[in-house]
């Protein structure tokens, strides 16, 4: 029978609530090869195992787990009994097609009844290989390792192992609102968040009609991807330009880009009680910009009771787009827009603000009217993966 056997790393270490994590890892893997041909989910020694159906398609299920949070690394892998000939069968099974001038074995016994060692199983596993093949034993750099777990009552064996993202699975932590620009960091700050095990609700401010669509479209196509790594999103589409609008008739120009920030924070934070949130989160990086020296930081977590999550503080712009990359949201980020940062944006924003100059300029601004009219005025898409038309 053919499974797909995953190991997990930090997980192991949460010792008392182990079982909470691993349940919640095992929802999660069902959810995510919804549909690819998985027809059942065990828990084992240290592993979870999935079951494959004859039809189902490796690569489908691959890119699946793959994305999975909590998965250290996964294999497709031959389930047999844990005897002997069995074990010979499936290796010589799985090496039909193969070539490689060099291997080693690699076999774990868990089953501590089974009769032979770990090094006793690689020594009669490289003899039978060796006659079967001709190849060469090497232990340090061989072209083929041959893995082999031996469990009480099974046995597995595999060829590959596939990396997986770690971390925790998503749902063991508390839900964070991530602020959702439609830029290159946002979408890896909640990437991140996401695999801390915090499912995450996003909010997006725009300013149409005063600017174009394309901020909005984007932020919506970056919550669609983002939401293959938690399985349901939320996305708040926030109108922000008549909120500006009403900052720039009251505040002095230097300082309207941290009341901007401020009052995305208070709008967020009032999403985040609606939605059970525990934090916020952004894509901020130190230094990046006028409105992310840590003055500015300081003075924008003040607006909010929350802590503000900053997961890309210490990170310089290539390190966030190689980030981006990786997790295949880099593409959508680059399209150009216009977001609601290029409105009414002073040339000359202060970098060192202080809280006293911010509450003196925020008087003159009837601040719950503007966060509850922000509110008020918000769209709410929803998002499922899979998608919910694909069954």
């Amino acid at each position: 029978m053919r499974v797909v056997v995953i190991h997990y790393h930090e997980i192991a270490l949460k010792a008392g609530n182990r079982g909470l994590f691993i349940g919640r890892l095992m929802g999660n893997l069902r959810k995510a090869t919804g549909g690819k041909g998985v027809h059942g989910i065990q828990k084992q020694s240290g592993r979870v195992i999935l079951k494959l159906r004859r039809d189902a398609e490796w690569p489908a299920v691959r890119a699946r787990v793959g994305r999975v949070f909590g998965v250290a690394n996964f294999a497709l892998a031959a389930r047999v009994n844990p005897r002997l000939p069995d074990l010979e069968r499936a290796v010589g099974d799985g090496l039909t097609g193969r070539t490689f001038a060099s291997f080693r074995i690699t076999a774990k016994r868990a089953f501590k009844e089974f009769p032979l060692t770990s090094q006793q199983v690689n020594e009669h596993l490289g003899t039978f290989v060796l006659r079967l093949t001709g190849a060469r034993v090497d232990l340090t750099r061989p072209e083929l390792t041959v893995f082999v777990e031996i469990l009480p009552g099974e046995a597995y064996v595999y060829f590959e192992k596939v990396p997986g993202p770690g971390g925790l699975p998503v749902g063991v932590g508390g839900r964070v609102v991530t602020l959702l620009s439609g830029g290159i960091d946002s979408p890896v700050a909640a990437y991140r968040v996401m695999k801390r095990g915090c499912p995450v609700t996003f909010i997006h401010f725009h300013s149409y009609p005063f600017l174009e669509k394309t901020s909005q479209e984007k932020a919506d196509a970056l919550a669609a991807h983002l939401t293959q790594f938690q399985y349901a999103s939320r996305l708040y589409l926030v109108p922000f330009g008549e909120i500006q609008r009403e900052v720039v008739l009251s505040v002095p120009p230097p300082y309207r880009v941290v009341v901007y920030r401020r009052l995305m924070a208070r709008i967020a934070e009032q999403v985040a009680q609606k939605e059970g949130a525990l934090a916020l989160a952004t894509g901020e990086s130190l230094g990046q910009v006028a409105s992310q020296t840590l003055e500015n930081l300081v003075v924008i977590e003040e607006a909010v009771r929350l802590p503000i999550l900053r997961p890309l503080i210490g990170m310089d712009k290539e390190e966030i787009a190689a980030a981006a990359r990786a997790i295949g949201t880099f593409e959508t980020s680059i399209i150009q827009d216009q977001d609601c940062c290029t409105l009414f944006t002073p040339k000359h924003p202060v970098v060192r603000s202080t809280v006293e100059e911010i509450r003196r300029v925020e008087g003159r601004l009837d601040l719950s009217a503007l966060v509850a009219g922000g509110l008020a005025r918000a769209a709410v898409e929803e998002y499922a993966f899979p998608p919910l038309a694909a069954g």
